[in-house]
């Protein structure tokens, strides 16, 4: 495999500084998703820790180094409760920008980690660039989401877990936002189970860093419109999509319906309330079912920070 930012001797070490309350977490087959799919289905659950998502894999990295110091980070949502609740056991006074369209519910508890919240007027890539601002007035550290090597590194320790399950799989379905998870975890399937396809989800709506995978250059949009607000961005930084394009093998796009489709099988059949960013690899395998047909596929169920009215609407809303 030809050379990435990340580096496996620091991910296994990584294991080492993470919290264990982030680790192996539940891998299992969900036989109930078989038929309605088609393949065997295995989840990743990222979502039973006290953020409710992988994130505090890479945060947990990111405040080792920065213990008794400030930092501040764009968010949208969930980056920003993980930093608050590593940098809170470490004594980091951490800053979160958001936009104020962000769910309520992750703003919510970013307050309640302690953390300073600013709000913007726009969408995360206005959040980044007020981060950004921030730290150079204040001389703090930016935690950037995904050109920050610890948190890919701490999204990688995901892709330990997974290459260490019996049987192997033919197949992993990231959820493809900033690409700290899909470049994580792409790196170490590709470097320990280099047979096993990773591929990675993005919503229609917010197609930025799959149109970059494909004409293997950053493609930047003007706006995003999708439910998917943990993988919303405009604007793909070139560091990891190099890294991007070293190990994924395919990029895909899924409509929003399939989506809702897809968190609302995870509910039905899996009993997993999830925000919409973790159903876009059940929406993958809707979209293309002859792809996946007699496969074994893992999906990693990145988060579980969604706005329970907004969830009712959805999910409630059978066609």
């Amino acid at each position: 495999m030809q050379e990435t930012r990340l580096d496996t001797a620091r991910i296994r070490a990584a294991r080492q500084v993470i919290d264990p309350i982030f680790l192996d977490t539940p891998l299992y087959r969900c036989e109930a998703l078989e038929p309605v799919l088609g393949c065997a289905v295995s989840i990743k659950l990222e979502t039973a820790n006290p953020v409710r998502s992988f994130k505090a894999r890479g945060t947990e990295l990111v405040a080792s180094l920065l213990a008794g110091r400030a930092a501040v980070c764009a968010s949208a949502g969930n980056l920003g409760q993980a930093l608050a609740w590593s940098g809170r056991g470490r004594g980091l006074d951490v800053t979160v920008v958001a936009s104020r369209f962000a769910p309520a519910a992750k703003l919510d508890r970013i307050r309640a980690l302690d953390a300073r919240l600013e709000l913007v007027d726009g969408d995360f890539d206005m959040a980044r660039e007020r981060a950004a601002a921030i730290a150079r007035s204040d001389g703090i550290r930016l935690v950037e989401d995904s050109l920050d090597i610890e948190t890919c590194e701490g999204a990688a320790t995901i892709g330990l877990e997974l290459v260490d399950a019996a049987p192997p799989f033919d197949a992993v379905l990231i959820a493809l936002g900033g690409g700290a998870l899909a470049t994580g975890v792409g790196h170490v399937v590709k470097t320990w189970a280099p047979g096993v396809e990773v591929i990675c989800v993005q919503p229609l709506g917010a197609p930025a860093m799959t149109h970059s995978w494909h004409q293997r250059r950053v493609v930047t949009t003007d706006s995003t419109d999708t439910i998917a607000d943990g993988v919303a961005g405009r604007r793909p930084i070139p560091a990891v999509l190099d890294d991007l394009l070293v190990v994924a093998d395919d990029a895909v796009l899924v409509r929003e319906e399939s989506i809702v489709a897809g968190m609302r099988m995870l509910l039905d059949h899996a009993g997993l309330v999830v925000e919409p960013s973790a159903a876009l690899g059940i929406a993958a395998i809707l979209e293309d079912r002859d792809r996946f047909a007699d496969r074994h596929v893992a999906t990693i169920v990145c988060g579980g920070n969604v706005d329970m009215d907004a969830y009712h609407r959805w999910v409630g809303a059978r066609s």
